[in-house]
């Protein structure tokens, strides 16, 4: 019988997105074998920094891909935001499963509005693109910096010290946390992070697994992510700048929704793009191409 081994993080969220996928494989009648390896990455260790400060690419992603490198995991999986456009060599995404809600909400303990909240509210995220945006809609908000797991920061907004949180409506949900949504973000408010709400199963290239993951595969999840993770690629970022992007498939045809904000919410660049599902890279490029001629790369050097 075929042994898999997969590689994780350790948090709750990390743990329900692994388990689910080994769920997927033991139920597959394919014979296999699958256990769950913890691996922690630097992002988990620091837990006091703010992600912006820790190198930007991989700090979730990098030693869980050094493992699967050693041949120590078979398959890794991540949180498809937290992975780098550009991949190791050697390296592949074998499967991208159908995607959670990708966005964002805001909790509070009331069920408060973001429109009703009284002027001054602290508000807890470690996302320079939520702070931003917020920021964007609403200058009197005072956004605080805020890490740890989710249930982490639901305890410290029930304790009272932050007012509300902007989180994703996917993690919520992963863990059965999703009767904490107060409100969901439309994209006019805060549009959500490159690939959130999907997941990336990483293999190695020639890897025999690989096969054995085809069935997890969601076609209509992977061209959305594909024309956000190419404009993240040409915009020169990564999953900790200013930075939002939305597809939707609709049918054949993909609408890219995508923005760059100063962090201080002063300025925003917007662009609306679409073509053919099978040109997916090509819309993020445009998408791209417009928030440049728009002035983002500015933003975005000023970050």
């Amino acid at each position: 019988m075929k042994r898999i081994r997969i590689g994780t993080r350790g948090s709750a969220l990390a743990l329900a997105q692994s388990n689910w996928v080994k769920a997927q494989l033991l139920n597959s009648q394919l014979g296999v074998e699958v256990e769950l390896q913890i691996i922690k990455t630097s992002g988990d260790r620091l837990i006091d920094t703010p992600i912006q400060n820790l190198g930007g690419k991989g700090v979730f992603t990098k030693e869980i891909e050094e493992a699967l490198l050693r041949d120590q995991i078979d398959v890794a999986v991540h949180s498809m935001k937290d992975l780098p456009p550009e991949l190791p060599d050697g390296l592949v995404i074998a499967a991208t499963p159908k995607r959670e809600d990708p966005r964002d909400v805001l909790v509070t303990r009331a069920r408060i509005a973001l429109a009703d909240l009284p002027d001054g509210t602290t508000i807890g995220t470690g996302s320079l693109r939520r702070c931003a945006q917020l920021l964007h809609r609403r200058r009197d908000l005072l956004i605080v910096p805020i890490r740890g797991n989710i249930d982490t920061r639901l305890r410290k907004l029930d304790e009272g010290q932050v007012g509300a949180l902007v989180m994703a409506a996917a993690g919520l949900k992963r863990i059965g946390r999703a009767d904490r949504i107060g409100e969901y973000l439309a994209d006019e408010v805060c549009v959500s992070a490159v690939a959130q709400g999907a997941l990336a199963i990483e293999t190695r290239e020639q890897s025999s697994i690989r096969d054995c993951l085809a069935f997890l595969h969601d076609a209509a999840t992977c061209s959305e992510v594909a024309a956000e993770r190419a404009l993240l690629n040409c915009l020169g970022g990564d999953c900790h700048v200013p930075i939002g992007a939305r597809a939707r498939l609709h049918g054949e045809n993909l609408k890219l929704t995508a923005v760059v904000a100063a962090t201080d919410g002063k300025r925003l660049c917007r662009s609306e793009i679409s073509g053919h599902a099978s040109a997916a890279a090509e819309v993020g490029q445009r998408a791209a191409e417009e928030l440049l001629k728009q002035g983002a790369g500015e933003l975005l050097a000023a970050k």
